[in-house]
């Protein structure tokens, strides 16, 4: 029932890689706190907060595409070193505007719309490196790591986010990001040289092209980005948090909110044994995603801090659920030589999905209240995760 470790224990460079991730993403999710935060304490405006997320949408679609291909044609381990450098003096970037008298909106929408087109090379690379570092046989066991490693950095860093900007303030979250950046450049450093793919002779765009085409031809590849993105556009709460913060106790209060769903997927993960048993994952996804739908409706019922808490960790421990079956459907179905160009289209789903998913709340928001923008979001949530469901059997007959 417990957590496979075991990749970690086989895997010398599956496990250097691990650890710079967890510590670099820690850093990020500070960051991933403190930019919305600040752009609120800068215009006390939600709708702004979910402007943010549009900005950063269009990066995610191109530099997702882009990224993803090249993960195919270029040295990965490379790729990450330059990604992760870059991200540095962007977040070091942020943190200098910070400490600016009067700080830039316009600075800190650039600025994130930026890290987010270097991300689109960056998880690419790294997905297909995890999958290429272990044996098919631990897929299962690398997906629940994965889930473990942003369950820790959501949870750890959301909630580090909320007491650092009460102590230090917005420039001591960008400044504890930027450290973290040197142990994930370490660790990357330290690890053994990777491969480069061998030489395409189509252009990239062919590249990319040929990817789009193997994802349209597996209704089970199709049908997970799908239900991802249904269950976070209508469902997505985290453009809220600083306005619900508010009333329950402002930058503590966030850092509760922020990290709720992740202390629900950590839970999900640390007992996540019992998904290696499970043969239906199509079923699984729709079911997971179902539930988070609920849950989120229960939030925007909460009448206090705990109780919202409450029901974002529990719709926390669904994602999770399904993000571990969508894992494993991507590393089963996937030959490595295209890992890179499906990780990017993944990227896109996972990423897209709550960057509108922040927009739509936040118009909501604006327009209704908040406790509307979430309970009317996550009923539509469910009513379309069904449909989605009806609309592709052959996905929700999938099993290994």
């Amino acid at each position: 029932m417990l957590l496979n470790i075991s990749p970690l224990l086989k895997y010398r460079d599956f496990r250097l890689l691990f650890i710079g991730q967890v510590v670099s993403f820690l850093g990020s999710m500070v960051s991933y706190v403190a930019i919305p935060y600040q752009i609120y304490d800068l215009t006390h405006s939600n709708a702004q907060v979910g402007w943010m997320a549009l900005v950063q949408l269009a990066p995610t679609i191109i530099f997702g595409l882009l990224g993803g291909t090249y993960a195919d044609r270029l040295n990965r381990r490379k790729l990450l070193l330059i990604s992760e450098t870059l991200m540095c003096l962007l977040v070091a970037g942020l943190t200098f505007n910070a400490f600016r008298e009067q700080p830039s909106v316009a600075a800190i929408f650039i600025l994130a719309a930026l890290i987010q087109a270097v991300l689109g090379f960056h998880r690419p690379a790294m997905d297909a490196m995890n999958q290429a570092l272990v044996d098919k046989s631990d897929y299962a066991a690398i997906a629940a790591l994965g889930s473990l490693r942003f369950s820790f950095g959501a949870i750890v860093g959301t909630a580090l986010a909320g007491q650092m900007i009460a102590g230090y303030g917005i420039k001591g979250a960008y400044l504890l990001d930027v450290a973290t950046f040197s142990v994930a450049l370490l660790c990357l450093w330290l690890m053994h040289p990777a491969p480069t793919p061998e030489v395409s002779l189509k252009s990239p765009w062919a590249d990319t092209m040929e990817g789009m085409r193997y994802a349209r031809s597996k209704p089970e590849l199709m049908g997970t980005y799908i239900i991802d993105i249904v269950a976070m556009v209508f469902a997505f709460p985290v453009a809220l948090f600083p306005a619900m913060s508010q009333g329950w106790g402002g930058p503590a209060a966030a850092g509760i909110l922020y990290s709720s769903m992740a202390v629900g997927g950590l839970f999900s993960t640390v007992f996540s044994g019992w998904t290696s048993k499970v043969v239906h994952h199509g079923r699984g996804v729709v079911c997971a995603a179902a539930f988070w739908a609920l849950f989120v409706v229960g939030v925007g019922f909460s009448p206090g801090l705990w109780v919202a808490a409450l029901f974002l960790g529990l719709a926390g421990a669904a994602d999770m659920v399904s993000g571990i079956f969508r894992g494993v459907i991507w590393n089963q179905t996937i030959p490595n030589t295209m890992r890179g160009r499906l990780s990017g289209i993944e990227m896109i789903s996972y990423i897209s999905g709550p960057l509108i998913g922040n927009a739509r709340a936040g118009w909501m928001a604006d327009r209704l209240s908040v406790a509307m923008s979430l309970y009317w979001g996550g009923i539509i949530c469910f009513i379309a995760v069904i449909l989605t469901a009806v609309a592709l059997p052959r996905f929700w007959r999938y099993k290994v």
